[in-house]
């Protein structure tokens, strides 16, 4: 008879959270967080590989060979911390105080990757052999960062391996308030546009001799945002553009400006495309340059196109777990920014649940502890109803 195997070592959410805060891996940068977590998955029977693409080192790990596959998505890095000085607590101290755990990557999804791996250490616990199916992890450094050598490069990586996905679940904070209260079934488009307008620097007593940039971009910005890009759908709220910056970079209130940049964002729904809202903002720009004496240039960076995610197995489970661990029907939802499941929807049905939003990118980030506690109980949960 072979040696039983020794018991798994516990592991507790909010000590795995605070660890992982206590890294200060501000993106693209480790700072030993995936260290960390292979420690605690090697334990349980991972096979981990380690994936540094570029400047970002990535993470896939998996238990069992067969069908059906179940796989954890997320991230380590975080934002950087701001005004240090503003937040009561250090950023990568990882402060417990009045029942909640303060950090950098506290909500913003450390507390998801922390809860995640304390539900598998519960459920391996429990059914110490895996009969049928796999479970994955998919833990990057670049999902705050350009997301260039991250989840993109890993799925890459996978096909060349000859791996497949089946069901995904994406640790992303997904609740506004309160834990139970979202599921995430997909996203908006997201486009980032960088408008240049240059003209003639002048004396501001001689406007006759100058081309003042500001004055076109002050046009463009306005019918940017007057004119209704569109209107909901179904499953997606209106388009809506957003100026993010204005700068001339003039540190002189007697001179006409050469030129003037602006920066602006468009969140949008299934009747837009990069294309249409490209051709779009180009519109505006010629009715309102013509005769201006400026002229103009648009740079677009394109972070992914809306998308609905292919409904899965977990769009049954996730819900009746969710309801019954937080007594809220989750709503189904599809606003928020942008998450790696844009490339992972390509692979794999996906399904987003992590914490609450409130306080992600904001200085004094924070998670419940009840909510972290709460959270690996539905991750153990989805788990158990997925391999029943």
């Amino acid at each position: 008879m072979p040696p039983a195997s020794p018991p798994l070592s516990p592991i507790d959410p909010i000590d795995a959270a605070r660890q992982l805060i206590r890294c200060p891996s501000v993106t693209p940068k480790d700072e030993g967080a995936l260290d960390l977590v292979e420690s605690w998955l090697v334990p349980l029977g991972f096979r981990c590989h380690r994936l540094p693409f570029g400047e970002v080192d990535n993470l896939y790990a998996r238990l069992g060979e067969t069908s059906p596959h179940f796989s954890f998505a997320g991230h380590t890095d975080v934002v950087p911390a701001g005004d240090e000085a503003a937040w009561r607590h250090p950023p990568f101290a990882a402060i417990v105080e009045g029942g909640r755990l303060y950090g950098r990557g506290a909500s913003d999804m450390k507390g998801a990757v922390a809860a995640f791996i304390a539900a598998l250490r519960n459920y391996l616990a429990a059914n110490s052999l895996m009969t049928r199916g796999s479970i994955s992890l998919l833990i990057t450094g670049d999902e705050e960062g350009e997301a260039k050598n991250g989840t993109r490069e890993i799925l890459r990586w996978l096909a060349r391996q000859g791996e497949t996905l089946e069901d995904c679940l994406i640790g992303e904070p997904t609740n506004p308030k309160r834990l139970g209260e979202m599921i995430k079934i997909g996203r908006r488009g997201s486009l980032n546009a960088e408008l240049e307008i240059v003209g003639v620097q002048g004396h501001a007593a001689n406007p006759q001799w100058a081309a003042n940039p500001l004055r076109p971009m002050a046009r463009i910005l306005r019918d940017l945002q007057e004119r209704p890009l569109d209107e909901a759908t179904e499953h997606f709220a209106p388009s809506n553009l957003e100026i993010t910056s204005v700068d001339v970079g003039n540190e002189a209130r007697n001179v006409i400006p050469g030129r003037a940049r602006a920066f602006f964002n468009i969140r949008y729904n299934d009747r837009q495309t990069a294309e249409t809202l490209e051709r779009f903002i180009r519109g505006v720009m010629e009715g309102v340059l013509e005769g201006s004496g400026c002229r103009a240039g648009l740079t677009l960076h394109h972070s992914g196109e809306c998308f609905l995610g292919r409904e899965g197995r977990l769009h049954g489970i996730l819900p009746k777990v969710v309801e019954a661990e937080t007594g809220f029907v989750p709503e189904f939802s599809t606003t928020g920014g942008t998450s790696d499941a844009r490339f992972i929807k390509d692979y794999a049905s996906t399904i987003e649940f992590g914490l609450t939003a409130e306080t992600i990118h904001k200085v004094g980030e924070n998670a419940a502890l009840e909510d972290l506690e709460c959270l690996t109980r539905i991750y153990e949960g989805v788990l158990e109803s997925y391999f029943s």
